[in-house]
C-alpha cells in the first residue's frame, strides 16, 4: 500500500530521505547524471532558497512500507502568476519507480494541495529559477544528459499523462560534433553581417569581467525571451542567483555577447561539462569532489552551450549567424569534441532548423505538460 507523507523541511532526515530517493533509483543507470547534493538540499531550504521569499512549495514522498518509492515538488509561483495574471502551480522533481499506482498518488497529492490554495491549473516540470533544467526527457534515453538539465525513465512520459495531462512545450536539445566544419560561406556571411550591422563581439579575461557586464546582460535576457509562453522577467535575487550560478559554472573566453555600440543584441554562454565528474563524486563536493570538477572542467571535451538569445529588434538582421559563426570558432579554439546545443525552445524552431542545416543532430527532446486542476 502507498501511503503519501509531507515532507518535512526544518527536518534533515525528511529532507535527506527527499533528496537522496533519485540516487537510489538510478544506482543502475549509466546516463543519470547527479546534482550536487548540497545544492539539492538546498531546494527545500525555506531560509536559503530565494523562492520561498516571495513564493511557496509543499514536497511529498511516496512510501510503501519505510520504503521511498517515489516523490514530487508542487510550486506556487506567485510572481509569475501576479505578472501573468494567472492561477497556475509547477510540478518539479517529480521521481518515481515503475508503479503507476504510485505515480497517480503523487499527483492527487499535488493537485490537492494546489487546489487548497485556490489554484487553477498546474504544468511542469519546471523549477524554482530559470538556471534549473525544464521538462521530462521523451527522446534521447541512450545519451548522457548536459549539466543540470533533467534525466528521466521511458515511462515518465505516459504516466504523466495519466494523470490528465497534455503537451504544452518541448524543448530541443542538438548535438554537433566537434570536428564539424563551417562552410567558408557561411563564415563569409558572418563576418559581412558583423561589418555592415556594426556588430561586434565582446571578450573577457576573468570572471570580474563577467560579474561587471551581468546586469546588462540580465536586461538583454529579459528582453530576449519575453515572447516565450511563460517567461517571467527576472531580478533581484533571482537575478544575482541565477548569474552566480552562470559565472561559476562557465569560463570567461566560453561567454559570447553580440554587440552594436554600447547595446547588447545577442548572447551564447558557453559551459565545460562536468558531468562525469559529478558521476564520479556522487553529487558531492568534499572531500575529492571538487578538485575532481575543477579538473574535469580543463580536461572535458564536451562542452555545452545554453541560454542562446537575441533581442527582438534584432532578430533576422544576422546577429544568429554572428552567434553560430562564434560558437564554432570556440569548439575549434578549445579543441571540444563535442557540443550539445542546450533545450531550444519550439517557439523557437527556426533556430532549430538553421543548426540542422549546419549538420546538428536535435538528439534529446524535453516536454512540459500541463492540464487544469
Amino acid at each position: 500500500m502507498t501511503t503519501i507523507h509531507r515532507v518535512d523541511t526544518s527536518d534533515p532526515k525528511d529532507v535527506e530521505r527527499f533528496v537522496q530517493f533519485p540516487f537510489h533509483l538510478y544506482r543502475d543507470c549509466p546516463q543519470w547524471v547527479p546534482p550536487l547534493v548540497s545544492s539539492a538540499r538546498k531546494q527545500l531550504n525555506r531560509e536559503k532558497n530565494p523562492f520561498f521569499r516571495h513564493s511557496d512549495a509543499e514536497f511529498f514522498l511516496a512510501l510503501q512500507g519505510k520504503e521511498v518509492v517515489g516523490r514530487i515538488a508542487v510550486l506556487e509561483p506567485r510572481k509569475r502568476n501576479a505578472y501573468r495574471g494567472t492561477k497556475g502551480a509547477y510540478f518539479f522533481l517529480f521521481e518515481v519507480v515503475e508503479d503507476i499506482e504510485v505515480a497517480r498518488a503523487l499527483f492527487a497529492a499535488a493537485f490537492e494541495w494546489a487546489r487548497s490554495r485556490g489554484l487553477e491549473e498546474i504544468s511542469g516540470p519546471s523549477g524554482f529559477s530559470p538556471g534549473d533544467g525544464l521538462g521530462t526527457l521523451i527522446k534521447g534515453f541512450e545519451h548522457r544528459p548536459a549539466m543540470g538539465i533533467t534525466y528521466n525513465y521511458p515511462y515518465y512520459d505516459a504516466f504523466i499523462k495519466d494523470s490528465g495531462f497534455r503537451k504544452q512545450t518541448d524543448y530541443y536539445s542538438c548535438y554537433l560534433p566537434g570536428t564539424l566544419e563551417l562552410p567558408e560561406r557561411f563564415q563569409r556571411i558572418a563576418r559581412r553581417v558583423m561589418e555592415r550591422r556594426g556588430f561586434r563581439i565582446l571578450r573577457f579575461r576573468s570572471k570580474r569581467d563577467l560579474w561587471e557586464i551581468a546586469p546588462k546582460v540580465v536586461d538583454a535576457y529579459n528582453a530576449a525571451f519575453t515572447e516565450n509562453r511563460d517567461f517571467v522577467p527576472i531580478s533581484g535575487e533571482d537575478a544575482k542567483r541565477l548569474a552566480k550560478r552562470l559565472i561559476d559554472m562557465t569560463q570567461p573566453d566560453l561567454v559570447k555577447i553580440v554587440a552594436k555600440g554600447d547595446t547588447i543584441v545577442g548572447f551564447l554562454f558557453g559551459f565545460p561539462d562536468v558531468s562525469a565528474a559529478l558521476q564520479r563524486c556522487k553529487g558531492r563536493l568534499y572531500p575529492f569532489g571538487l578538485p575532481m570538477i575543477l579538473w574535469e572542467a580543463r580536461r572535458t571535451k564536451w562542452i555545452n552551450f545554453n541560454g542562446a538569445g537575441i533581442l527582438p529588434q534584432y532578430q533576422g538582421l544576422g546577429a544568429n549567424a554572428v552567434l553560430y559563426y562564434e560558437m564554432y570558432k570556440t569548439v575549434r579554439e578549445r579543441g571540444f569534441l563535442h557540443a550539445d546545443l542546450v533545450q531550444i525552445n519550439e517557439q523557437n524552431m527556426k533556430m532549430v532548423q538553421e543548426l540542422e542545416a549546419l549538420g546538428a543532430d536535435p538528439y534529446k527532446k524535453h516536454r512540459i505538460y500541463e492540464r487544469e486542476l
